[in-house]
């Protein structure tokens, strides 16, 4: 189990450094889905599942599919759209199958192995305390992250249509020049 721990935060310190030198916005993406899944395994095998289901949940699927929403609103040309045709190489996505193959492989042998419970392991939580904690006195901190998330998301929207109407404009000033 302890080995399980060692490699999951190799996982997750390797795929973040990948997200943070990545140029390419999906490139940084695959990583940091990876990323998200190895700290998963870190909270699984320090003896947190439910905190293991919440980075998964949360992290891994909603924040990932937020940013994919706000890719999708910044409105891509042609070019763009070509782009993205040439990242379907294996190249791009053949480092964050091998990182989360040895995730999977990690938690095949968490599962055949957690027969007993490891000398000193830290107890689970149970989710009705988590949720107790979040909407008691913690209120102020998750009504803060949603409003932040929120704001987030209008600007994005708000800088995807700005650049639709300079481009109209431009197009506009262009053809009556013409």
């Amino acid at each position: 189990m302890e080995l399980t721990f060692y490699i999951a935060a190799a996982v997750a310190i390797l795929s973040t450094v990948m997200v943070i030198t990545r140029y390419n916005m999906i490139h940084a993406l695959l990583y940091l889905v990876v990323s998200f899944l190895a700290v998963a395994v870190v909270f699984f095998t320090l003896g947190a599942p439910f905190m293991a289901a919440l980075e998964v949940i949360i992290y891994a699927g909603a924040i990932v599919v937020l940013i994919i929403f706000v890719i999708m609103m910044l409105n891509m040309t042609q070019e763009d759209v070509q782009r993205e045709k040439e990242w379907l190489q294996p190249a791009t996505w053949v480092g964050p199958a091998i990182l989360s193959a040895v995730l999977l492989a990690e938690l095949v042998y968490i599962v055949v192995a957690a027969d007993t419970p490891a000398a000193g392991a830290v107890v689970a939580v149970d989710a009705k305390f988590v949720g107790l904690a979040l909407f008691g006195p913690y209120i102020l901190g998750v009504q803060l992250s949603g409003i932040l998330l929120t704001a987030g998301i209008v600007g994005a929207y708000h800088l995807g249509r700005q650049k639709k109407k300079v481009i109209h404009r431009f197009l506009q000033e262009r053809s009556a020049a013409a």
